[in-house]
Formats: C-alpha cells, structure tokens, sequence
C-alpha cells in the first residue's frame, strides 16, 4: 500500500507505510533528527491516534477512512521569516486537488480547508527543524477526511459525505503529491506572486465583511490579504489596516 511513487520528480519517492503511529509529523521529524529522511520522504499512516492540530487540537481519524501523511521537503533556499510562503502553496495544492471534487471548497487561513456551510475538510500543519545554519528541514503534515462519514465532535466533514461517493485513497494520495510537488517546484523558481495570489483568490472571507474575535473583544472586518510573515490583514469599518498573527483572531463559523 502507498508504494513509491512513478510520476514525481523528487516527492514520493522514499514512503514510509505504518499501519498506525501516534504523529506522522512525529515520526518523519524522527527520521529527520535520525539522518534517515531526505527531501521528498512521506509518512503515511492509516491510523494516527494523537494527531496535532494548529491550535494543539487532536486530529482524529478513523482508520484506514482518510489520508493522513506528512512529507519531508528542504526549502533552504527560502528564509525562515518567508516560511508562511510554504504553506500557501501547500494549501494552493490541495485545494486544487480537492476543488475537482467540492467546487466550494476555501482555505480558512493560515492552513484549514473548509466548504462554508458545511465543515471542516482538513488540515495543514508545517514543523520546522533549525539547524545552526538556519532552516533545515520543514515537515508538512495533512489530515483530509475521505471516506469516513460519522465524527464524534462537530464541525468536520468529508468527500464522501459531500459527494456520496467512496474515494480511493492511493489515487488521491498520488494526486496530491504530484500536486504539492508541482507547486513546491513554483516556489523554487520564485514565482511567489503566482502562489500568494492563488492562496488570496481562495481564501475564506476574503474581501467580506463579518464578525471576528480578539482577546479584546467583537468587531467587524474584511481580509484583505496576508503579509509576507503569514499575518493576516484586515480592514477595520473606520478604513484602518490591523494585521493579526497566528491564534490571536478567531472567526465567524464556517458551518453557517
């Protein structure tokens, strides 16, 4: 299951299979500290019992439902203030991908996949490995809910309970690679305009007035872009520009 990839340059070309493992975050990070991993490995599970989210959330999955694996890639030739530039495109990727099958579906920033009116689709969440000489290793870890239709929380949702149909999972699997690679590969040819304009054009709210939270208290807004540190820009009713990091804003339900 999940062999190694025939259609890929670099990506996919050394798959870690595991039944079941805690992280494949964890566990690809590991083979990074362990000089076992180079770019382009994958961690594949079809059972993740302690998966991470953004905000320390537990990604649970039912086994073998879902596709969640993590890649191994080496953007050394970015700066670690640019990494948020790594997660558009990985977003931009998987977007792409999924879209075939949900038009509607947005990128909630920084790096959730949702279908307003629906639910949650999955997630992205990069770890990075720093060495002395700067950014290393970047682990880029997604969960996607496939094929499983019952959730013990509310709020997610998956292709099979969006399109009624059964998804196999190897072929997406190989279609999201390939993807990712392609867009990695604009990434290292500088075509940073290309993938922050892509990431903006499907970006949930973006340009739409609505209702935010703060630590501070409610308030209404629009997005109107992310700046090159991965903060996002919104518009204040009075015209003024507040840029906001990462936890520190929380948004309308994307379920309405």
């Amino acid at each position: 299951m999940y062999k190694i990839l025939a259609n890929t340059i670099f990506l996919g070309k050394d798959v870690h299979f595991l039944p079941e493992c805690h992280s494949t975050n964890d566990t690809a990070l590991q083979l990074v500290r362990q000089g076992e991993a180079k770019e382009g490995t994958i961690v594949i599970t079809a059972n993740q019992t302690r998966g991470k989210g953004q905000r320390g959330n537990v990604w649970n999955v039912q086994p073998g439902a879902n596709l969640t694996f993590s890649i191994v890639l080496r953007p050394d030739f970015m700066d670690i203030s640019e990494q948020f530039y790594l997660n558009m495109a990985i977003s931009n990727a998987i977007k792409s991908v999924l879209s075939d099958y949900v038009p509607a579906l947005k990128v909630k920033w920084p790096n959730d996949l949702v279908v307003p009116g629906a639910g949650k689709l999955g997630g992205i969440l990069i770890e990075n490995s720093i060495g002395p000489k700067g950014w290393e290793y970047a682990v880029a870890g997604m969960g996607l809910n496939i094929n499983q239709v019952d959730f013990s929380v509310p709020g997610p949702v998956s292709l099979k309970a969006l399109t009624g149909s059964q998804f196999d999972l190897e072929e997406l699997f190989r279609l999201l690679v390939t993807e990712i690679e392609q867009m990695y590969i604009l990434l290292k040819k500088g075509k940073w305009d290309i993938i922050r304009n892509t990431y903006l054009a499907d970006l949930f709210l973006n340009g739409v007035m609505a209702e935010y939270e703060t630590d501070h208290g409610a308030f209404r807004g629009k997005i109107t872009g992310v700046d090159p540190f991965g903060r996002l820009q919104v518009e204040m009713e009075n015209g003024e520009i507040q840029q906001y990091e990462f936890k520190t804003i929380r948004f309308p339900s994307y379920q309405n």
